[in-house]
């Protein structure tokens, strides 16, 4: 089973029997998290921050990009402000909200260290921000937001040797979250077209 909790108006703690994350509360009473924080869960229960609790329906899920959706049917949902991850810049500074190892809402700052990061080995389809910002295990699924608190990012991994945070940070920018949503939303999964065949770097 999986059971959210609340860790402020827009952002949501999940937690599973496979371990811990994040979520964030979107519009229309959709969710949005990562697949890892989701996957296999039989059931998820959202608690949110003024103790109302629902079960939630998963609309979908994309492997390829660690993304999920959920939704619940409840009214006065709060929602967060959408960015424009196009717009940010290196250097640019940022709050990352989660809960890691199950202590509790927590914010961390940073700035973005690098943009367009693919080729890390995490998923099938990779475009991260990366941040310095401390993101740890149960901050996957969390918002990544700018100072003026607009989503901008969805956390979804760090390099690691010791399983902590080290500084290296992988959010999913929330342009391309909204285009993995929209697919979910409309066919229950992201539809992509393929060659059949594969490429590689000449050397």
């Amino acid at each position: 089973a999986a059971v959210a909790r609340a860790l402020g108006p827009s952002v949501v703690q999940v937690e599973t029997d496979r371990g811990q994350g994040s979520g964030v509360v979107y519009a229309d009473g959709l969710i949005l998290t990562n697949h890892h924080v989701i996957q296999n869960a039989q059931s998820i229960v959202i608690a949110l921050h003024d103790d109302r609790r629902i079960e939630a329906k998963l609309i979908g899920s994309d492997p390829s990009t660690d993304l999920a959706v959920l939704k619940i049917e409840l009214s006065n949902l709060p929602n967060i402000q959408m960015g424009n991850s196009a717009n940010v810049s290196v250097g640019d500074k940022i709050l990352a909200i989660g809960n890691p190892f199950g202590i509790g809402q927590t914010v961390t700052a940073g700035i973005i260290s690098a943009k367009g990061r693919n080729s890390i080995g995490l998923n099938t389809y990779e475009n991260f921000l990366q941040t310095d910002a401390a993101i740890n295990p149960g901050n996957s699924g969390g918002a990544l937001v700018n100072l003026r608190g607009e989503l901008i990012g969805i956390s979804s991994a760090i390099y690691s040797s010791t399983g902590g945070s080290q500084g290296i940070g992988f959010a999913t920018p929330i342009d391309d979250a909204l285009d993995v949503m929209s697919d979910i939303i409309k066919h229950g999964e992201v539809v992509r077209g393929y060659l059949g065949m594969d490429a590689q770097k000449i050397t």
